[in-house]
């Protein structure tokens, strides 16, 4: 009995490792590094796990502290990933006692039929900060696009 318990736990974590893969997406540019790192599970969507990017804004007008932002899963609300497409939206508002503001990047890429499971297309970087309380200034808003490539596989 014993030996039929862990044959039938193996083949189940066997069929689970091989069904997922990972997801990778960089940019490296004058205004944004990022690196996006994820599980990437097959079918029904293929949905994400253990989602984690690091964004850091080069340019000086963005204010300090919104140029080094993390993300997890609770801050990809949107994702799509396909034959013909992979799309992430990554969005992220200030917390605690800083100003209210947010980093949004959003990333629309189509395959690369150069390299399977290789994606290339553009990014969009929208950063967004009100000011300090009871400033009269307009808030600020930074965007910038630019080119990113990921990997699915």
């Amino acid at each position: 009995m014993r030996f039929i318990i862990a044959a039938t736990a193996l083949l189940l974590s066997a069929v689970a490792a091989s069904a997922s893969g990972g997801l990778s997406c960089e940019i490296d540019d004058a205004v944004l590094k990022l690196d996006v790192q994820s599980g990437v599970t097959r079918g029904m969507g293929s949905p994400v796990f253990n989602f984690q990017a690091t964004a850091d804004v080069l340019d000086k007008k963005a204010p300090e502290h919104l140029r080094k932002t993390s993300f997890t899963d609770e801050h990809l609300p949107q994702y799509w990933s396909d034959a013909y497409s992979l799309n992430l939206l990554l969005y992220r508002e200030t917390v605690g006692d800083l100003p209210h503001g947010y980093v949004e990047i959003t990333i629309k890429t189509q395959p690369n039929d150069e390299e399977e499971g290789s994606y290339a297309g553009d990014y969009e970087l929208t950063v967004w900060d009100v000011g300090p309380e009871g400033s009269t200034q307009e808030p600020l808003r930074v965007s910038h696009a630019g080119k990113v490539t990921c990997f699915v596989e």
